[in-house]
């Protein structure tokens, strides 16, 4: 079990702390929202948490099969829903160090979409993933 306390700063900001390793994030609610921009929105976080969740799955396969994945970098871009106010798609852009041809290329881009933040998302929530082979 994960904790994590959220203390809210005023003027739609919030610290984030992870318990175990003291770790600070802060968040302020985007521009579209009443706030000023000036960190990661929440659902930002989302966005990018999901995207390092793919990462460190397919870090972890990587690892058990002596696969070398330094470099590998990822770009997502949501888009939100307004009426409900939602993330309504994560466009993941998928930079891969490795050949389109690679042995393990069906089996990376089966970690990432299993990962266990893709399988915690809403289903409405759409998430196109766009394959760079880069090696």
């Amino acid at each position: 079990m994960v904790k994590c306390r959220i203390q809210y700063k005023g003027t739609l900001r919030c610290e984030l702390e992870h318990e175990k390793s003291g770790a600070i994030v802060s968040t302020d609610a985007p521009t579209d929202n009443h706030g000023k921009g000036e960190s990661f929105s929440p659902t930002d976080l989302m966005c990018a948490a999901t995207a390092a969740c793919m990462t460190t799955i397919m870090g972890i396969y990587a690892e058990q099969h002596q696969l070398d994945l330094r470099g590998l970098w990822i770009e997502t871009t949501k888009e939100m829903n307004a009426n409900p106010r939602r993330i309504a798609r994560i466009t993941v852009e998928m930079h891969v160090p490795l050949p389109e041809n690679s042995p393990h290329a069906a089996a990376l881009q089966e970690c990432a979409k299993g990962s266990p933040a893709m399988r915690s998302l809403h289903p409405d929530i759409d998430v196109p993933i766009i394959w760079h082979w880069e090696g």
